[in-house]
């Protein structure tokens, strides 16, 4: 079965939207490698920033790279080709990555509220409870729990035999494949509610906890404590909606899909990956001091490197 092709119906024939896309998509995915592939330079060279809140970063940062990569390059290609298929394996793949980053995401976007709520609430325990065993053994369950459990779901879809080969849509996704199948399967239909529940329901309901213990503790401090409250999460809150808002509109993607206008089926589709790995970098960069502080202080290194190497060579 992994020798079937899949084609793609959304497309459409090639013109001017899709020329647009194209063009747009490129430039955006051209920033985001930029703005992530920076953000994690400056958070791996400066040794200052080797502290959870920033680890953490530097792998939502990897993470946005990754989904990002596993959709646009074969979403361009197809909108300058006129042959938009895929093949079956290539396909399964691409949902992998593409549900092991959204799922990464929340877990990574969790943690973080549980760092923040921490650094807030418990400042004075915070070094003895954030520990760097604490720390990557949190970043491994982020990574591995996603894996084992989308890695399931992707090997029951490849099990569900096919009878339609065309996906109306821009790339593959698991809701997708299953509508593909000859059969509805109850057990690959609860599990995916399950999955639901655990990456993003689960995740969602902890950090609204998180701030809003964080919101409590912030209300008896004094002036100066609330607005370093705030300077330390803002970054994170407005992350946390900015990814959810994108998969709200990837559940409405997937379920009105057939029913909305071409342009704005085609604009919905590519925000869940276009948007978010490319505003997590400038978010933090710009609204995190000490992320700003350490890149314009990398900058002044290499702008001095070069003066030196010039002169050297004069």
């Amino acid at each position: 079965s992994f020798n079937i092709t899949l084609f793609f119906l959304a497309y459409g024939p090639s013109g001017p939207l899709n020329y647009s896309v194209f063009f747009v998509s490129l430039l955006t995915y051209l920033a985001t490698l930029f703005a992530n592939l920076l953000l994690m330079l400056v958070i791996y060279l400066d040794t200052s920033l080797h502290k959870p809140m920033y680890i953490f970063l530097f792998n939502l940062a990897l993470n946005g790279l990754i989904g990002s990569s596993a959709v646009l390059p074969n979403i361009m290609n197809n909108l300058l080709d006129n042959m938009r298929f895929i093949y079956f394996d290539n396909c399964l793949f691409q949902v992998f990555c593409v549900n092991i980053y959204a799922a990464c995401a929340y877990l990574i976007l969790m943690v973080m509220a549980y760092d923040r709520y921490v650094a807030i609430c418990k400042p004075l325990q915070y070094h003895n409870i954030m520990t760097t065993i604490k720390v990557k053994l949190l970043l491994g369950l982020a990574y591995i729990f996603p894996i084992c459990l989308i890695g399931t779901q992707i090997y029951l879809t490849s099990r569900m035999p096919l009878c339609r080969y065309t996906i109306n849509k821009l790339f593959c996704d698991n809701l997708a494949i299953v509508s593909l199948s000859c059969f509805k399967s109850i057990f690959a239909d609860l599990y995916g509610l399950a999955l639901v529940i655990i990456f993003v329901v689960f995740p969602l309901l902890f950090v609204v906890i998180s701030y809003v213990k964080i919101l409590l503790v912030s209300l008896k401090a004094s002036a100066n404590a609330k607005k370093k409250a705030l300077k330390t999460c803002l970054p994170h809150l407005i992350t946390f909606i900015n990814f959810s808002s994108a998969t709200l509109f990837s559940v409405i993607y997937n379920r009105l899909n057939d029913n909305l206008p071409k342009e704005l089926n085609v604009f919905i589709s590519v925000h869940f990956i276009l948007i978010p790995p490319l505003l997590h970098p400038i978010i933090y960069g710009m609204k995190t001091e000490k992320i700003s502080q350490s890149f314009i202080k990398l900058l002044h290194k290499r702008v001095f490197a070069l003066e030196f190497h010039f002169q050297t060579v004069k």
